[in-house]
């Protein structure tokens, strides 16, 4: 396993790259910053930030993105589509790892994957650093804990959970997490 990154931004280049292929996309569509943010339930200077890299938003805010722009965080996230198999390593996963407003940090697994009906993603949570958040989203999600230790709340109910930990659940439902030991990392995959 890799030592933990203390890595917790996303090279400019990347958070940029989101940004750019989230208002093209919006551009196609012929929408503004202000119907795409009002869909959204949040402010058009909050999508003003992200279209211009100034921002990295958690995962829930990408997603909402997809929605109201009719199409998926897998397509949003994909970048440089490949025809064949999408292989990660974990040190590049560590490596990309992005740091969001709600202080977890995230990077897509198989981005290149064209089409792809799952999202997954490694997050990586400090002690002491994420936010107390709740946030929710359409579809399902799949957490599996790599290392460490994790409370995750789906709801009211709280989930303690440790390397080899898994938990499905319904990802309209209010969820956060909170680390428990000073480094964690999980694989979220979203559907």
């Amino acid at each position: 396993m890799p030592k933990p990154n203390k890595k917790t931004k996303a090279s400019p280049s990347s958070v940029r790259a989101v940004g750019t292929h989230i208002r093209q996309l919006r551009l196609r569509r012929g929408q503004t910053q202000g119907e795409v943010a009002e869909a959204c339930g949040f402010t058009k200077s909050l999508l003003s930030k992200i279209e211009a890299g100034a921002t990295q938003p958690p995962v829930a805010t990408l997603v909402r993105i997809a929605d109201a722009l009719g199409t998926s965080l897998s397509a949003l996230l994909q970048q440089n589509v490949a025809s064949g198999p999408a292989f990660t390593t974990m040190a590049a996963a560590v490596g990309s790892l992005a740091g969001t407003e709600k202080g977890y940090s995230a990077a897509p697994f198989a981005a290149s994957f064209g089409a792809k009906r799952m999202q997954p993603f490694l997050f990586e949570v400090r002690k002491g650093k994420v936010r107390k958040h709740a946030l929710s989203h359409a579809g399902e999600e799949f957490l599996f804990v790599i290392e460490g230790e994790i409370l995750f709340r789906v709801g009211h109910v709280e989930y303690r959970m440790r390397a080899g930990d898994s938990l499905y659940f319904d990802a309209t439902h209010e969820h956060g997490v909170t680390a428990v030991s000073e480094v964690a990392r999980y694989l979220d995959v979203f559907c």
